[in-house]
């Protein structure tokens, strides 16, 4: 014999596999918000917890430790940090882009060592810039040679961080019209950069750094990631 079910009680199982079906995309989406949040603090970590090696616990402490520190598993080029240079304010690292990559390629991070967001922070250091700089054109020949910041909605670390990288070679049109202006200073560049986003009306924009002919620095603002469109971010397979 059939058994004819009551509609209510078909409501009620239904109901019953809608709220399991809902937490169930909740605790998905909580857990892959915490994953997101904990892999945008790489760079601040590294910050944080990589850069002194002769800190009590470090290896325990440093999830990308620095190769000297001989830290049990950790040895592979993704698994470490290299320090290139090191101020008091500012650490400059090898970007993980660069593993695998033959030799002349060259990406690094410029970063403060206190712990500012990225572009839009009003706590970001105007000192950065001439770090970054020093520690880049030890590496890449200055016709070459390109900073670029990315904006808050294109970047994937919250830490600020300026890319130390190669210009992409050849004719660059969209980089000429993105051009703001030049500076004769890098410490310059913050607010130059600022007040060109302001009567552009660009609240979101990334800052692309280079040297100008004749002397100074060509400053470019842009809504894309420059480090994306003007710059060789990634070597060539």
């Amino acid at each position: 014999m059939f058994q004819f079910i009551p509609a209510s009680a078909i409501s009620i199982c239904t109901l019953s596999l809608v709220r399991s079906v809902l937490l169930c995309v909740v605790c998905v989406f909580i857990s892959s918000l915490s994953h997101a949040l904990e892999r945008s603090d790489i760079l601040k970590h590294i910050v944080q917890q990589c850069i002194k090696p002769a800190t009590t616990g470090y290896c325990e402490q440093c999830r990308t430790p620095v190769l000297q520190a001989g830290c049990a598993g950790k040895s592979t080029c993704q698994a470490t940090t290299e320090v290139w240079a090191e101020t008091s304010e500012f650490v400059a690292i090898r970007d993980i882009k660069m593993c695998g990559c033959p030799a002349e390629f060259v990406h690094g991070l410029a970063m403060p060592k206190a712990i500012i967001t990225g572009v839009e922070d009003p706590l970001r250091p105007d000192g950065i810039w001439q770090f970054a700089w020093d520690v880049a054109i030890q590496r890449i020949p200055v016709g070459e040679l390109a900073l670029a910041v990315n904006s808050k909605n294109k970047r994937t670390q919250n830490q600020l961080h300026v890319h130390l990288v190669r210009l992409k070679s050849g004719p660059l049109p969209a980089l000429g019209a993105s051009v703001v202006g030049v500076v004769p200073q890098l410490s310059e560049v913050w607010s130059f950069a600022s007040l060109a986003a302001t009567r552009l009306n660009m609240p979101e924009h990334g800052v692309l750094v280079t040297a100008a002919e004749g002397g100074g620095y060509r400053v470019a603002i842009t809504a894309l990631s420059p480090e994306g469109q003007f710059t060789q971010a990634v070597c060539q397979p």
